[in-house]
């Protein structure tokens, strides 16, 4: 079936009586869905996160610190993606990015996203600026307020780290690591799977103004439509073969109850990250404009080390080597993620999978201590 361009007077964008009804029930159906996540967390699903403090907080953001006494070693910030909770790099002990960076003696830091109150009206509509630049700006500040260290370690997961990449690209003096897992930063037609899917859609900006806030359950569905066999398929399979492992099977359901934990993504957030990444690929060509900066891959300086998984049709490797070779880090390492049985999403198999803790994050580790090259 041929994808068409749906015309900006489509009922589904244009009719006003149908689109509130669609977005009131797109906002229930997340409503619903959480509801289902706190079933599974009372079944035992739950996350068991590390013990935190917070150490800053505004509107659309909490700044965790992991600290258990003792550890007096470089800060990192760990970055996720702004429309699920930021437990899936905490899901429980074994399977614990947090933990893993606190063995290592780092000063654990996390940008938490939180929901803004209310919608587009209201004024609290953040964008890239927001999330790329300004809250995690907000971050650094706090972290060299607490740590007294001016720089640190920047690491960001999917969408999360296109914005640990923007801020890096910003803030080269202020970064001494960027650490980017499978983060989308090019989106050509070949690398990107949402590329049909927002070729055949209006601009994002009369499907945003239709809800104010989008919600979760509208973007889950826009990814099953663009990738059904990452977002459906795995997953079943993976739910098959974690049967005969209970420890396999207690991860699968824990990522089961975190995919019901999204919030809506601001308008404007939306708004940019279809038209100018998905749709223009700005980043990428050095035409993204942050603040009133162009910035590209070019201008970011510091060391980098990328995670991908050669596998993966939802960030194929065309969606994250151009941009790696491109940088203008002096010191840069490519790994390969192979996946993992028990992660439910393949795509969050880097932050929960075993072999990934076994392997990955190790080597990680190492690069960052100057062992690997």
């Amino acid at each position: 079936m041929h994808a068409t361009n749906l015309p900006s007077n489509h009922p589904a964008f244009a009719m006003p009586s149908f689109a509130a009804s669609f977005a009131k029930a797109l906002k229930n159906m997340d409503r619903s869905r959480q509801a289902r996540g706190k079933l599974l967390e009372r079944a035992g699903y739950g996350p068991q996160e590390t013990p935190f403090s917070v150490l800053y907080s505004e509107p659309g953001l909490q700044l965790r610190r992991f600290a258990d006494g003792t550890a007096d070693g470089p800060p990192v910030l760990l970055v996720p993606a702004p429309i699920k909770r930021s437990y899936i790099w905490d899901l429980a002990p074994d399977v614990s990015v947090v933990r893993r960076w606190m063995e290592q003696g780092y000063r654990v830091y996390q940008a938490e996203w939180t929901p803004l109150p209310g919608d587009e009206a209201d004024g609290d509509d953040f964008g890239l600026d927001d999330y790329g630049e300004r809250l995690l700006a907000a971050c650094r500040r706090a972290i060299e307020a607490d740590s007294g260290q001016p720089k640190l370690t920047i690491a960001g997961h999917s969408l999360g780290g296109i914005l640990a990449a923007i801020y890096s690209c910003l803030h080269p003096d202020r970064v001494d690591a960027t650490i980017l897992l499978e983060s989308p930063l090019h989106f050509a037609q070949r690398s990107c799977c949402f590329r049909p899917l927002v070729e055949a859609t209006p601009h994002a900006h009369q499907v945003a103004q239709q809800f104010g806030q989008v919600p979760g359950v509208f973007l889950n569905m826009m990814s099953a439509i663009a990738e059904p066999y990452a977002f459906q398929w795995e997953r079943m399979l993976d739910r098959y073969l974690s049967l005969a492992d209970p420890r396999l099977l207690a991860t699968h359901m824990r990522v089961e109850r975190w995919t019901h934990d999204e919030f809506a993504l601001p308008g404007r957030l939306f708004t940019e990250l279809v038209e100018q990444l998905y749709r223009n690929d700005q980043f990428m060509q050095a035409e993204l404009q942050i603040g009133g900066r162009r910035i590209g891959p070019q201008d970011l300086r510091a060391p980098l080390l990328s995670v991908l998984d050669l596998r993966s049709k939802l960030i194929p490797e065309a969606a994250m080597r151009p941009f790696h070779e491109a940088a203008a880090s002096p010191r840069k390492r490519l790994l390969h993620y192979e996946g993992d049985v028990g992660v439910n999403l393949q795509h969050v198999g880097v932050l929960v999978g075993t072999s990934a803790h076994a392997r990955i994050w190790p080597a990680i580790f190492r690069w960052l201590d100057g062992q690997d090259a």
